[in-house]
């Protein structure tokens, strides 16, 4: 993992007396053609499982390393160093590092012997950075591959007995941010923890501390974007602790969500075993992922919608949710086209909504979102973007069966405003 500088290198020169003839003490290099071969066949998880979520609840040093060391590198360590954390590239297709080590069996014979595993997905960068593959600089593609990507994490985790309410984080490389570049990291990241937080784990994230850790922070509050869970930062000042300095405020991800990479590309021998490393010093807790809870409110909904005479019903567009939308055109008065919604309890929603696109549609569509605090409005180009989930943001919701999104015609924009349907997840 490298934020900062290039690719990890791995290199393992173990005394003849630490490690047997037959262990491999040298595994392949960052960045040879050995990182493409085959990976080894997952073991059965019930069999095989990691003891308890990963990290869990842990307060000390770890290390990462590019490739998963064998058996006899970490008990060498695990006996000598003050380590008892070690990250490890579970998937994504920027890893460059085989991994003929970890299998299900490796991961269950460390957490039993005690030492925690920081699971990484290395996979799409951000699209103003220099690594491949690159995320999509549109901002709602880019969360649709942050799904995608959780997927795919989660299975590995879960192929690996790496079992739900672990952490999994991303890492993402420092990249030279700037606006549209940073609302794509964002929204990859919203899609990661949405993900992941439906198939039963935490979502963090790596990067370093003058671009992700910086857009992750000063995001912290923005509705636009859900939230990590645990960030890792990188920052190479040798101090072994969690402050993020300048990067990351004191007060956010202050409950023990905290990692920080603090040196790297540092060659460091226990036990007889050198290997080269980054240095890490964790602060985390175990948690459970917010119960998943969803509602979609189609325009057709009994009891879910009401709109005054003014709104049509068409079923023009091949885009539409549903049998049929609603449409009106603008003027300079709100009639609301309200979407109804039982909530179970008042808390953060993500609020997404489905509209047909259509170059005569209106290029600024009022959203409202009657949140706790006053109606908040967003403004959409339903003239792009149709035919999927977009998403309007977070919010707090107030429990209860009320009006909770709506479609204002009071727009500033021209064309028709449409009213489809909407989606409501609690985060």
């Amino acid at each position: 993992m490298r934020a900062i500088a290039t690719a990890l290198t791995f290199l393992a020169v173990v005394a003849a007396t630490a490690v047997p003839a037959t262990a491999s003490a040298v595994p392949a290099r960052a960045g040879t053609p050995a990182a493409a071969g085959p990976q080894p066949a997952a073991e059965s998880q019930s069999a095989l499982a990691a003891v308890g979520p990963q990290p869990g609840t842990f307060t000390g040093k770890g290390f990462d390393t590019c490739t998963a060391p064998s058996q006899a590198v970490m008990d060498a360590w695990l006996a000598a160093s003050p380590y008892r954390a070690v990250g490890v590239y579970i998937s994504g297709g920027s890893r460059t590092c085989a991994q003929p080590n970890l299998t299900a069996t490796w991961v269950a014979d460390q957490t039993r012997k005690g030492w925690r595993l920081i699971p990484i997905e290395l996979g799409y960068q951000a699209p103003c950075g220099t690594r491949t593959p690159k995320m999509s600089a549109d901002a709602a593609t880019a969360r649709g591959q942050g799904r995608t990507a959780a997927d795919s994490a989660a299975a590995a985790a879960a192929a690996l007995g790496i079992g739900a309410g672990s952490t999994l984080y991303n890492d993402i490389e420092q990249y030279p941010s700037n606006a549209s570049c940073r609302a794509a990291v964002l929204s990859f990241l919203s899609g990661w923890v949405e993900r992941l937080h439906t198939r039963g784990y935490l979502a963090g994230m790596y990067s370093s501390g003058s671009s992700g850790i910086t857009d992750v922070c000063a995001a912290y509050d923005d509705t636009r974007y859900l939230r990590l869970d645990q960030i890792w930062i990188a920052w190479w000042n040798g101090v072994a602790d969690t402050d993020g300095g300048t990067y990351c405020a004191d007060d956010r991800y202050a409950d023990q969500q905290r990692l920080h990479q603090y040196a790297g590309d540092v060659t460091e021998t226990w036990g007889g075993v050198t290997m080269k490393i980054d240095r890490n010093y964790l602060d985390v807790r175990a948690g459970t992922p917010p119960a998943s809870w969803s509602v979609t409110v189609d325009n057709a909904t009994s009891g879910g919608f009401s709109a005054g005479t003014a709104w049509g019903t068409s079923a023009y567009s091949g885009q539409r949710f549903g049998a049929d939308y609603r449409f009106a055109t603008p003027v300079a008065s709100s009639d609301v086209a309200w979407f109804r919604a039982s909530l179970p309890a008042t808390g953060a929603y993500e609020v997404s909504v489905w509209y047909p696109a259509d170059p005569g549609y209106n290029d600024r569509t009022p959203y409202l979102v009657a949140t706790t605090t006053g109606n908040r409005t967003v403004a959409v180009d339903q003239r792009t973007g149709g035919g999927r989930w977009v998403s309007l943001g977070v919010f707090t919701l107030a429990a209860g069966t009320g009006d909770k999104v709506g479609v204002s015609r009071w727009s500033a924009g021209a064309g028709y405003v449409v009213a489809d349907a909407v989606r409501i997840t609690r985060v």
